[in-house]
């Protein structure tokens, strides 16, 4: 197909409770098409959280969905159901009412809580659907599905796609904005000589318990160059935001608190250490060669944060022994080894080797050359 022209559109969204990822990698992928000509629009649930605002600042539409409920009686269909904000006959309905009367010709739905049964009854409605997903727990009703995640490949969603669907697997096809790769070259070019004066820290738009404050306390019993200079990407979103610049305030190193962080490749690329969640922004950190201590803040990222360390791309903040969440008091130990030349160049030289940052271009292709159905 013609990508010039083109209608597509994305359901797809953000909340204190599922962050910021789903759509922001959507966004990247509908500036992409942007670029070639094609027409994009979000759909989204109005949840505490959402990003109607921001969608709509980037330039393109965007229909809030009203808030529902899941009765008693309701009978969950996937481990995130509640993530939906109603049952998934009511998606269903309330986006076919969105799209207006037009009849796209591709939806690209990014949301744990729906599978094949809302796919298909959206397929009379457009002519094709690409399904994003990290997870392979689910069946999906498709033509092309994403899964950028490390160790991912087509078997993984063996049996669970409609016959005939494309199954594009593998950070290759990690979705990230251009300008990851505009500056991958000059990232990776000055990690040869840094030593450590940069310390990112960025846990997701949200960030829902609080572990940048967390982790800001905990740095306060590290020890850390004394030129070191800090920052703190945020979203503006985030319930904590003003408490983490409280803290920020009273660190013994200068730390900087960004909310909505509009250059995010730039600062990436300008930071010598991360302390990030093994989210999507994990693909973001290889692109640029960013070496990193990476904890999982939510039950999916433990597999990414699993596959990571076995390529030998980051350092893991584990949990605590109770199971309650990341455990603070190993951080000072793990900077101790992260501070050491060898170690920043041997993570940053893992990293850089899975993703390229070419991802989004191969998708496109794989969306172009897919027949529509009429």
């Amino acid at each position: 197909m013609t990508l010039a022209g083109a209608t597509v559109v994305f359901r797809a969204d953000a909340s204190l409770q599922i962050g910021s990822g789903h759509v922001m990698r959507c966004l990247a992928l509908a500036a992409a098409l942007r670029l070639e000509g094609t027409n994009c629009r979000f759909v989204c649930r109005g949840h505490q959280g959402h990003l109607a605002d921001l969608i709509r600042n980037r330039g393109f539409a965007v229909t809030l969905l009203p808030m529902g409920t899941l009765g008693p009686s309701h009978v969950p269909v996937t481990v995130h159901d509640a993530w939906l904000g109603c049952d998934w006959e009511s998606d269903a309905h309330q986006t076919i009412a969105a799209l207006e009367g037009i009849r796209p010709d591709w939806i690209v739905v990014d949301h744990y809580a729906l599978e094949a049964a809302w796919e298909q009854a959206l397929s009379a409605h457009s002519g094709a659907m690409l399904v994003i997903d990290d997870l392979a727990d689910r069946d999906h009703q498709c033509q092309l599905l994403v899964d950028q995640n490390l160790g991912r490949d087509g078997a993984h969603y063996a049996g669970r796609v409609s016959v005939g669907c494309e199954v594009l697997a593998g950070p290759a096809y990690a979705l990230l904005r251009s300008e990851f790769a505009a500056v991958r070259a000059s990232s990776l070019e000055r990690r040869r000589y840094k030593p450590l004066q940069h310390l990112l820290i960025s846990l997701g738009g949200v960030d829902q318990s609080n572990a940048t404050g967390a982790l800001l306390e905990a740095l306060r019993a590290c020890t850390l160059p004394a030129n070191v200079r800090i920052s703190v990407a945020m979203g503006a979103a985030s319930p904590w935001l003003a408490e983490v610049q409280e803290i920020a305030v009273q660190m013994p190193w200068p730390t900087q608190v960004r909310a909505n962080v509009q250059d995010m490749a730039r600062l990436m690329s300008e930071s010598d250490l991360a302390l990030g969640a093994a989210g999507a922004t994990s693909w973001e950190r290889c692109c640029l060669g960013l070496p990193s201590i990476v904890l999982a803040l939510a039950a999916n990222q433990r597999r990414i944060l699993k596959a990571l360390e076995e390529a030998g791309a980051v350092m893991v903040l584990g949990d605590r022994s109770d199971g309650t969440g990341p455990d603070f008091n190993a951080l000072p130990h793990l900077l101790q080894l992260a501070v050491v030349p060898s170690t920043l160049h041997r993570l940053s030289a893992a990293s850089e080797r899975i993703v390229d940052g070419l991802g989004i271009g191969r998708v496109l292709a794989a969306i172009a050359h897919h027949e529509v159905q009429s």
